[in-house]
């Protein structure tokens, strides 16, 4: 059977426990969020002497060089569900530091805020390029593997792709003040995409053709032609809104939209910030108690903070019957949810949108309520040091990488709160041997 975790050290291995970690320095390696991308861990794993500890390797006599792939691999077995369990271990571990007992009140403030996707700005014309350009180098390269010559002038076809793309994308609606010059325009901008619709859909056809091929004569296995149908698709689905939006002059509803062909979990969000009109990616809820520790936190999909209040504090209720109060600010308020948090958890903290009446009036100035959401703002502070150190975006693919990543972000930030805390515990410690001495 094989071993996974050797029992034995080898000679020059170093326990994990026994390894040293400068706690003077400065450097971002030794603080955890680095916000590093893989090339950086690669090098980190293969060269930086505490790193290569950790990983159980000799620092003198062990030669092994990890390649890229396999710490992705490797990354990908850190399920969400297996992250949670992790982190509440280090909260535990925590919370044991602060000499907090398991019957202590804890009292929780949660807000979200966006994660941002690796994706560039979205229009239906340049998606659609992106989806007819993949099915292109798709089909291409599934013919290259059986050495079929059907996509040979692939690169030609994505350049003459890209050039109906950027005459669609170029022409821009005439502001002057003869109408017939407006008309004219209209029309010149009618016709370029057109154009580029036409050539998108030729592309489309000659790839649905190879993959009928593909799949009919050559016996290629339906998984190998699963991203190939998924570029099809989007391409299909933007060439009607297009085709809608410009020569019909119709809306296209907000919820038809995608806005990545990469990341199609993306959603546009306007949150009213000063100066910042939009944010592309995933609202993040994050929950924190008064020790500075998150205890959960959710993605939230095509869910608003309204929607999300009530799973988020159930979660937090069944894994911290210590919680006693939650506070939320106006954005997570509704009727339901009012009730519903009452019957949750002991002292709920959701201030109202709108008039109150005299009992609610008396609710939100108790003196309680009064101090508990005056330390609401603190939840602010977590946010910020997720963000800081890598949170800001996201760049791994797939909703389970993003799920991953917050995942990964909230363990490291729970571990950096819990060396904040041994650091100045011990330098406590000395200090007060320093005064004894004297």
């Amino acid at each position: 059977m094989r071993e996974l975790i050797k029992r034995q050290m080898d000679l020059g291995q170093v326990d994990i426990g026994a390894i040293e970690i400068s706690t003077k320095s400065r450097d971002d390696i030794p603080c955890l969020g680095l916000n590093a991308d893989y090339d950086r861990i690669t090098e980190l794993a293969n060269q930086h002497k505490t790193v290569r500890q950790m990983l159980g390797h000799a620092d003198w006599s062990e030669e092994t060089q990890w390649h890229v792939q396999t710490l992705k691999d490797n990354l990908r077995l850190f399920t969400p569900e297996v992250l949670e369990r992790i982190n509440r271990v280090v909260v535990a571990a925590g919370h044991a530091l602060v000499k907090k007992s398991p019957d202590d009140a804890l009292a929780v403030r949660t807000d979200s805020f966006i994660v941002e996707t690796d994706v560039h700005f979205p229009t239906d014309i340049n998606l659609l390029y992106d989806a007819v350009r993949k099915a292109i180098e798709t089909s291409a390269q599934l013919c290259d593997d059986l050495q079929l010559s059907d996509w040979r002038q692939s690169a030609y076809n994505v350049r003459c792709l890209k050039k109906a793309y950027r005459r669609a994308q170029q022409l821009k609606r005439s502001t002057a003040k003869d109408e017939a010059k407006r008309a004219e325009r209209s029309d010149a901008i009618k016709q370029a995409h057109r154009d580029y619709l036409e050539l998108a859909e030729a592309f489309l056809a000659r790839a649905r053709d190879t993959r009928a091929k593909l799949g009919a004569l050559y016996r290629v296995p339906a998984i190998r032609l699963v991203v190939l149908d998924e570029y099809i698709a989007h391409g299909a689905r933007q060439i009607d809104q297009i085709d809608r939006r410009v020569p019909q002059g119709e809306r296209i509803p907000h919820a038809e939209k995608v806005f990545s062909i990469f990341q199609p979990h993306t959603e546009w969000i306007n949150k009213g910030k000063a100066g910042v009109v939009v944010e592309l990616g995933l609202r993040v809820a994050v929950s924190e108690d008064q020790h500075g520790f998150i205890l959960n936190h959710r993605v939230m999909q095509r869910e608003t903070d309204d929607q999300a209040a009530i799973p988020l504090v159930e979660d937090l209720a069944a894994h911290y019957p210590a919680v006693e109060s939650v506070s939320m600010d106006k954005g997570f308020h509704s009727l339901s949810n009012q009730r519903q948090l009452a019957d949750i958890i002991d002292f709920p903290v959701l201030p109202k949108k709108g008039k109150r009446s005299a009992a609610e009036q008396v609710r939100e100035h108790d003196p309680r309520f009064v101090r508990l959401r005056r330390r609401y703002s603190g939840v602010e502070s977590a946010i910020n040091a997720l963000e800081v150190h890598g949170l800001d975006m996201c760049p791994d693919h797939g909703i389970d990488g993003f799920k991953r990543y917050v995942a990964l972000a909230v363990v490291g930030r729970n571990i950096h709160r819990l060396g904040a805390i041994l650091l100045a515990q011990e330098a406590e410690q000395e200090q007060r041997a320093r005064r004894r001495a004297a």
